[in-house]
């Protein structure tokens, strides 16, 4: 501490170690947050994809569906893992409400179901189970349901894109649903863009006599769900096909992983900068203590001790800094929602808008291995960048020195 506190011939190298204690803090902390809020970013897509849509898919090679699908899904359902099996009915539609249109996804589902769904269901209160259940009502998201102006009890006109064919031709079906609930999934392209409906309602619709477009497996543990695929490919029927999860979002989970690994390299690069300014200071530090160095040395101390001194004084600056930067930046994914809420409310602006970043709000996942990782760099980088400074010191020879004094 003695050595790098600032003296009236030395400030300008102490302003240079506060400096690079600076950047190796805000390095780390912004390594740490940064890394968090992406891993919490894809935890809460990842959890919330797999809440709404199947780890496994079974569909029909052929365009005529997928018959007999209650003993299909008997027949699979005992698999290890296999916690249900649900019939679906997919298709596009335009939604209008009083000169208002919005494109949608129809799932047409059996009641029952929803509960597999966690996301949704736990959206929903009973009144809009019973509603769904009872009543044909129509589940909309949240946002699709502001766009339109509509409320539970209204009614939407739904115009499917495949024609029904009659007499005159394909005549697009057109047909008017109650709403019987509101769900709020907190992912956006959910709640914009998707509706449930009755299996039978769905069936009469899109004009398909008991055939389901596919069938959607959930597993206890999605992520070794390809293992099953062995076992159910000796229980399908030869014209089906299946999808993972993982296949199915490949190119938006591959996207992911490059984002993470890219963002990880540059900000690595503001650790590696504030290293450098070790270095820097280090060696202003060792030229301005010739005179120091020379007199320990001609008192007996030895190369190993004058190494170890100034190996310490750059190494603490990386300890310190790595020391601070890591609980700040734990200290901030702790509190992120309520410090981004307190910048939008100063600013006036949105930094987190669900229609871009899907998610309705911040989230952030501290993984300890991660932040062991960034310490373990930090600290390699500040060390690796004190032994050139502390190397040189201990090479200063004190008859050269003191022989100008």
């Amino acid at each position: 501490m003695r050595y790098i506190r600032a003296r009236r011939t030395e400030g300008f190298i102490s302003v240079i170690a506060w400096f690079s204690l600076t950047g190796i803090t805000l390095g780390v902390a912004t390594l740490i947050i940064v890394m968090s809020v992406m891993n919490g970013f894809r935890a809460e897509l990842i959890g919330r994809i797999l809440g709404l849509n199947g780890h496994l898919a079974v569909y029909a090679t052929e365009g005529k569906g997928l018959q007999d699908f209650d003993n299909v899904a008997l027949t699979i359902s005992d698999l290890p893992t296999i916690i249900a099996v649900t019939p679906q009915i997919e298709g596009q539609v335009m939604v209008s409400h009083k000169g208002r249109n919005n494109g949608a996804v129809v799932r047409g589902v059996r009641w029952s179901d929803l509960a597999a769904r966690k996301p949704l269901w736990s959206s929903l209160s009973e009144d809009d189970i019973a509603r769904f259940r009872d009543e044909g009502g129509i589940l909309i998201g949240k946002t699709m349901a502001r766009r339109l102006g509509v409320s539970v009890g209204d009614t939407l006109t739904l115009l499917s894109s495949k024609g029904r064919a009659t007499a005159l031709g394909s005549v697009p079906v057109r047909q008017k649903f109650k709403i019987g609930g509101v769900f709020d999934v907190g992912m956006h392209e959910y709640d914009a863009n998707f509706l449930f409906m009755n299996l039978e309602q769905s069936q009469n619709f899109f004009d398909l006599d008991q055939v389901v477009t596919g069938l959607e497996l959930y597993s206890s543990d999605p992520y070794i769900i390809n293992q099953l695929r062995p076992a159910l490919e000796k229980r399908l029927p030869t014209n089906t096909r299946l999808y993972d999860w993982q296949t199915r979002n490949a190119s938006f989970l591959n996207a992911l992983a490059v984002e993470r690994n890219v963002m990880f390299l540059i900000l690595t690069l503001i650790i590696l900068v504030a290293a450098f300014n070790i270095i820097s200071s280090m060696i202003m530090l060792v030229r301005s203590k010739h005179a120091d160095i020379a007199v320990l040395r001609a008192m007996g101390a030895g190369r190993a001790s004058i190494m170890r001194i100034f190996f310490m004084t750059g190494a603490s600056i990386g300890f310190i800094g790595t020391l601070v930067g890591t609980i700040l930046g734990v200290v901030f994914c702790w509190q992120i929602d309520n410090i981004k809420s307190l910048i939008e409310g100063l600013s006036g602006a949105e930094l987190f808008s669900a229609e871009i970043y899907y998610l309705s709000q911040l989230p952030a996942k501290i993984e300890a291995t991660e932040v062991v990782m960034v310490i373990a760099m930090a600290l390699l980088l500040s060390f690796m960048a004190s032994i050139y400074p502390a190397w040189r010191a201990s090479r200063i020879a004190p008859a050269e020195v003191l022989r100008y004094e």
